[in-house]
């Protein structure tokens, strides 16, 4: 089932009936041996280093994708508010702390 998500604080055509609270999804990567070979190639040689973007991208799906499950666990129907948020949380880039994180709602048609 799908469950509307939006940067903003209102979903068009519906209003709030309640807030549940702020939800969140957080995951930590660390890129694979692959990775992390990859990444350094391209540092020396510079460009777009894919392998890295490969990581992110799946970091921030699984934080939303916990984000969702929270969100469903307080019992809403819709997240407001969404936002992303990133940080290194071992030294020298090794491990990558995502977090998704918004505010739970139900929301019924207007």
């Amino acid at each position: 089932m799908s469950m509307p998500v939006t940067t903003t604080f209102t979903i068009e055509g519906y209003k709030i009936k309640e807030y549940k609270g702020i939800v969140r999804g957080i995951i930590v990567r660390s890129p694979t041996i692959a990775q992390g070979f990859l990444g350094g190639l391209k540092n020396i040689v510079g460009g777009q280093i894919g392998a890295y973007t490969e990581m992110c991208e799946q970091a921030r799906q699984q934080a939303y994708d916990r984000l969702l499950a929270h969100a469903r666990e307080q019992g809403a129907n819709a997240i407001v508010g969404l936002r992303y948020d990133a940080s290194e949380v071992v030294s020298k880039g090794s491990a990558t702390e995502v977090l998704c994180y918004g505010t739970a709602v139900v929301i019924e048609p207007e």
